[in-house]
């Protein structure tokens, strides 16, 4: 079956969550927005585009600091209102420079940072 972008299920204001996972590791890496551009300019040039909601601008990852997001494979969820991005991550993908977004654990009612910047 070919893929209908229009099938998608895009917020109020034409977005849609999409959650990088690394595809060798299974590492989740981070979540971003994705409107249907992104999502067409994702499977067409197949470097991981997404939405800037603070700069109304589109954001090739790794555009400026070199760790770039290469797509392996999008897949859609059963609501077809989130989507996965498979990716072969280069370097962090935090702005932090760690390499997932998510390094804070709550553990015990405390948080706990558990992953240090990359050098």
């Amino acid at each position: 079956m070919a893929f209908d972008p229009g099938s998608l299920r895009f917020d109020a204001n034409g977005l849609i969550p999409a959650i990088a996972q690394d595809h060798a590791s299974g590492e989740v890496l981070m979540m971003a927005w994705m409107n249907a551009e992104a999502v067409a300019r994702t499977l067409q040039t197949g470097r991981v585009t997404y939405w800037s909601r603070s700069r109304q601008a589109f954001w090739i990852k790794g555009e400026s600091s070199g760790h770039v997001q290469r797509l392996i494979e999008m897949r859609i969820d059963c609501d077809r209102d989130c989507l996965l991005v498979l990716v072969d991550q280069q370097g962090p993908a935090c702005h932090t420079n760690r390499r997932s977004c998510f390094y804070t654990a709550l553990r015990g009612g405390e948080e706990v940072e558990i992953m240090a910047p990359m050098v």
